[in-house]
């Protein structure tokens, strides 16, 4: 039975996408069977997976109406190795057309039912806002991946987000938990985010994980060609730190 985990912070550019993309890469590597879902009408994870989301004849969106089964849909990513349920601009329209609807916000949750056997890991990377869509994210999740910067904003919006999800678990989904905060862009050199760093391990403790990506070129690389960036480079040091993270992740689950 998949475990499925969403990658969400309300606040935009901190590394959503690239986390959801290269652990994705990184867990299939380890032989695990992942189906990465994008929830994020920009489609950034489907591009940065290999995928053309301006070929898509159909998308997540026709999943959360109901005009197709997540099965049909799915795509393969053709250099990761894992599934993909894409997204492209369609998406941005389903919040609409899903207010009609009831259980509007299990959807997804109804949907990765029926393939849920399939898979060791599923990943939904949220759009970066509290809306309709991150909604159903949470409400089909274990748990919660937050990346976050090593700044001070970023320590104000944890607080939101965390306030978030204890009024989703309350009301909608009492297994939702956090599964952990996951440092990114991180520059050692820096003494204010050495601070939050060391900040956010007294406040949360285990739940930081140990891996530690840091600021990298080749990581930003990676998405226009189409590609994770674990194996774009897998030598670079952004790489081998989601790499970490994938073991850390799979040791993780284990203990949940």
């Amino acid at each position: 039975m998949a475990r499925i985990f969403c990658v969400a912070n309300q606040k935009g550019g901190v590394g959503k996408t690239t986390t959801c993309v290269n652990l994705a890469a990184a867990l299939a590597a380890r032989k695990q069977r992942v189906l990465l879902v994008d929830l994020d009408p920009q489609g950034n994870a489907t591009g940065g997976s290999g995928v053309d989301k301006r070929a898509l004849t159909r998308s997540v969106y026709h999943v959360l109406v109901g005009l197709a089964d997540l099965a049909a849909v799915r795509v393969r990513s053709p250099s990761g190795n894992y599934d993909v349920l894409p997204a492209n601009r369609d998406l941005a329209g389903a919040e609409v057309e899903m207010v009609e609807i009831d259980d509007r916000e299990k959807r997804l949750k109804k949907a990765l039912a029926g393939v849920a056997d399939e898979y060791d890991f599923v990943l939904i990377d949220c759009p970066p806002s509290l809306s309709l869509l991150t909604l159903n994210g949470l409400c089909s999740a274990h748990g919660v991946i937050i990346p976050m910067q090593c700044e001070y904003y970023a320590l104000e919006g944890l607080s939101d987000l965390v306030n978030t999800i204890k009024k989703v678990h309350a009301n909608l989904n009492r297994d939702l938990k956090i599964i952990g905060l996951l440092r990114v862009m991180f520059d050692p050199r820096m003494t204010l985010q050495q601070q939050v760093s060391a900040q956010l391990e007294d406040h949360f403790g285990d739940k930081v994980f140990k891996a530690v990506v840091p600021r990298n070129v080749r990581l930003a690389e990676a998405p226009s060609h189409g590609l994770p960036g674990v194996i774009y480079d897998a030598s670079a040091k952004g790489a081998q730190a989601y790499v970490a993270f994938a073991k850390e992740m799979i040791q993780r689950v284990k203990t949940l």
